[in-house]
């Protein structure tokens, strides 16, 4: 059987599109992880102390992802299946071939960009492909006449038509990643609309989270997040934003990728300690990130972290009042996040956030507490339950001299990552874990890739927290985490 296989691969090649089709359609079932076969992708082609060439079959699949819809959907299909290799990683993340994936995904009428999009998730799960994505920029020529202002030249493909009129100017290399979380945030409704013709982009792209949590789990990758830009690349003066507020809105959207990969992008963010004043502050007020000066409207991330937690209990009048707006008098059919990794998640970066004296006492003057402890109640995860317990103790318990926190934020950035506890750790890879899978798994399980093995857990001091208002022999310990 596998000799048999081998006489295929040859015709990845043929001039006929129909022999290439019929050749992919038959390789195509071994490239899981799992396949009896799949070793016929990974030929070696070293010759001695001769460094080795690439992969020709890898080559071929490369290749055929510019072919017509079929081909290029199985050839897709294929390297996102075989991505989870580090055999295969240098090959398929050479910058050429990421830089097609870039303006092939960032192109509207792209009709096979999700499937790009998981491949693209899978590769910047290495360091090297990370690097080269951060520091990507793109050819494109900008005219109006062109639905979203600008075609990407280098997204030439059978499944990406160019634009009749073809688009007259010149060329010019813009950064790619703004583009990516422009089409990212275009792509997050189209699913609703089920005519494909009249679809403002033909792909979601909701994998794209998970690419924009591996870029935040660099520094390089933070330092975009938490640089004021233009909304529109378009359009260079004016107003700036921090690229990270382009993705706080989607903690709650109905995609589990979409809302998981951005909560992931937001842990990974909140490692940058000098960066958690921005996020935290309203949009009305201008705040910059040290070390630099520029200035931006802030994040006003809380109620987005908050909202997925909260649920449809009646809470006082006077604690409504110290909530943020968007919380305020939920309704009664109000449903917290489904999924407990989120959850996690979430809890975590709220944990990030008490790092700073200043950021303690935003979430204490912010009603997090009252939210926690609602969820804490009804909350079925010991883990999740022990982070809530952590995060309050955190909240309600007694300050250090100022002194000692002056440079709290100076100092958080730069600790080692095998340093911190369990719920401070940078979310590697290739998205965040969950239910025995990773975000990844999601795209694995639909095109049969086995999921990642999952993180040991740390054992952890278990801690209660008492109700708000309970009874107490002394009133001065209502509402505080006492340890068992």
């Amino acid at each position: 059987m596998e000799a048999q296989l081998k006489e295929l691969l040859p015709f990845l090649r043929d001039k006929n599109p129909q022999v290439r089709q019929i050749a992919l359609t038959n390789l195509l079932p071994q490239t899981p992880q799992d396949a009896p076969h799949r070793n016929i992708f990974f030929a070696s082609q070293s010759n001695g102390l001769k460094k080795a060439e690439e992969n020709a079959v890898v080559r071929d699949l490369k290749l055929l992802c510019r072919d017509q819809l079929a081909v290029a959907h199985d050839a897709f299909k294929a390297l996102v299946n075989l991505s989870d290799s580090p055999l295969l990683v240098s090959s398929l993340s050479e910058t050429p071939f990421l830089v097609f994936l870039v303006s092939y995904i960032i192109n509207p009428q792209s009709i096979l960009a999700d499937l790009a999009s998981m491949l693209l998730s899978n590769l910047t799960a290495s360091a090297g492909a990370c690097s080269i994505v951060i520091a990507m920029k793109v050819k494109v020529i900008t005219s109006p006449k062109v639905s979203n202002g600008f075609y990407a030249t280098e997204c030439r493909s059978g499944t990406c038509p160019d634009p009749v009129p073809y688009p007259q100017g010149e060329e010019r290399n813009v950064l790619a990643l703004p583009l990516l979380l422009d089409a990212f945030v275009q792509g997050a409704n189209v699913e609703e609309i089920n005519d494909l013709s009249k679809r403002p982009r033909k792909g979601s792209l909701h994998f794209l989270a998970s690419v924009f949590a591996n870029l935040a789990s660099s520094s390089a990758g933070r330092d975009f997040f938490s640089t004021p830009r233009p909304p529109n690349f378009l359009q260079s003066e004016g107003n700036v934003e921090f690229p990270i507020a382009k993705v706080i809105s989607f903690t709650e959207h109905k995609n589990i990728i979409r809302r998981g990969g951005v909560a992931s992008t937001i842990k990974n963010f909140s490692f940058n300690a000098r960066a958690h004043r921005a996020l935290l502050t309203p949009e009305a007020t201008s705040v910059s990130i040290p070390p630099s000066k520029a200035t931006a409207p802030g994040v006003g991330a809380l109620p987005y972290l908050l909202l997925p937690l909260a649920g449809p209990e009646e809470l006082d009048l006077d604690v409504q009042e110290k909530l943020p707006e968007t919380l305020q008098f939920l309704p009664p059919d109000k449903i917290r996040e489904p999924d407990e990794a989120i959850r996690l998640i979430l809890i975590e970066i709220l944990l990030l956030l008490c790092h700073t004296r200043w950021g303690r006492d935003y979430l204490r003057g912010t009603g997090v507490y009252e939210i926690l402890r609602t969820a804490h109640e009804v909350e079925s995860v010991e883990k999740i339950s022990e982070h809530i317990e952590r995060l309050v103790q955190l909240i309600q318990g007694d300050e250090p001299p100022a002194s000692e926190a002056l440079n709290e934020e100076e100092e958080y950035d730069a600790l080692p990552t095998d340093s911190l506890p369990p719920e401070t750790r940078l979310i590697q890879g290739l998205g965040f874990p969950g239910s025995g899978q990773d975000l990844s798994a999601l795209a694995q399980k639909q095109l049969g890739i086995s999921s990642a093995d999952e993180v040991a857990e740390e054992e952890e001091e278990e801690l209660v927290i008492e109700p708000l208002g309970a009874e107490s022999e002394d009133d001065d310990d209502d509402d505080k985490i006492v340890e068992v």
